[in-house]
């Protein structure tokens, strides 16, 4: 008999987003897989739902991932969105269920670590200290300071050229709401956001930030969000000098940190001399899939 698939209540809404979610279960009730389905619901982004989906490993190649692939499709086609897409690990069993059920794979990530045990400290901490004439660090944890607000909120701009090869991600429309928003969601789920920005000296305003999450217990691995640098004023190695000034300070601050996380796409070639020069390890690769509604 083919799975249950029932619909299920999924509080977790976003300033920027909402999910969808199912279970599903056999006959006797057992559940078997789930799958949530994330529609954004901001401008830029409103043709766009993500997929995740997992299926109980004894219970694969039996109908269950299709059955509830067919809910989310349904769904999204319902909402009106133009594209779904799905991240899955390189050679993984979601990574052959994605390619053979019509998605198309439209960008590849590597995923790096910094053991912070193993840290260069000395090349770290003369790139960090290391003066770039005409602008200055600043860092803050939490909200961003309102003095600062409106123009980190402009900086947002620098993400938009990111390299996302053929996916049709769209363009993430950044205000002062949506990025105080963004840090109270993390402070709600009991993590800390630490933001590292390049200030121009000339005016004070932000041209550059990189964001890094931190556990509650400050103990694990932290997530590095968001890097860039506003086009105008890339060429000056401010985005090593951020992420760089993101280390030193996250070890200052979280001493019992096990490591930092990264993910970069393959073809953000600037972005993957960064983390190589500051010693970051590839641990493994993703492929982002794409089915086009």
């Amino acid at each position: 008999m083919p799975p249950r698939v029932t619909p299920l209540t999924d509080p977790e809404t976003t300033p920027s987003s909402r999910r969808l979610a199912w279970l599903a279960s056999g006959t006797d009730g057992a559940p078997l897989g789930s799958a949530f389905l994330r529609l954004f619901t901001k401008e830029g982004q409103s043709h766009l739902a993500e997929l995740e989906m997992a299926v109980h490993p004894a219970e694969r190649r039996q109908g269950v991932g299709s059955h509830l692939l067919d809910a989310a499709v349904s769904a999204a086609r319902e909402e009106g969105r133009r594209s779904l897409v799905a991240q899955a690990e390189a050679g993984s069993p979601g990574d052959l269920f994605l390619a053979a059920h019509g998605f198309r794979r439209v960008l590849a990530l590597t995923y790096a670590r910094l053991p912070l045990a193993d840290a260069d400290v000395a090349s770290i901490t003369e790139i960090a200290e290391r003066p770039h004439s005409g602008y200055a660090l600043t860092h803050w944890e939490g909200v961003v300071p309102s003095g600062l607000a409106l123009s980190f909120a402009h900086s947002r701009r620098a993400m938009d050229d990111m390299p996302m090869d053929d996916t049709d991600y769209g363009t993430v429309v950044w205000d002062v709401d949506r990025v105080v928003s963004a840090a109270e969601a993390i402070a709600k789920r009991g993590e800390s956001l630490h933001t590292v920005a390049v200030l121009d000296r000339s005016d004070g305003s932000v041209v550059g930030f990189s964001e890094l999450v931190v556990p509650g217990d400050g103990r694990g691995d932290a997530q590095h969000y968001g890097t860039g640098v506003l086009p105008e004023h890339r060429g000056h190695g401010l985005g090593l000098w951020m992420k760089a000034e993101s280390i030193r300070l996250a070890r200052r601050h979280h001493p019992e940190l096990g490591g930092l996380l990264t993910d970069t796409a393959d073809s953000n070639a600037p972005m993957r001399r960064i983390n190589d020069a500051l010693g970051y390890l590839p641990t493994h690769s993703a492929v982002e899939y794409q089915l086009d509604l």
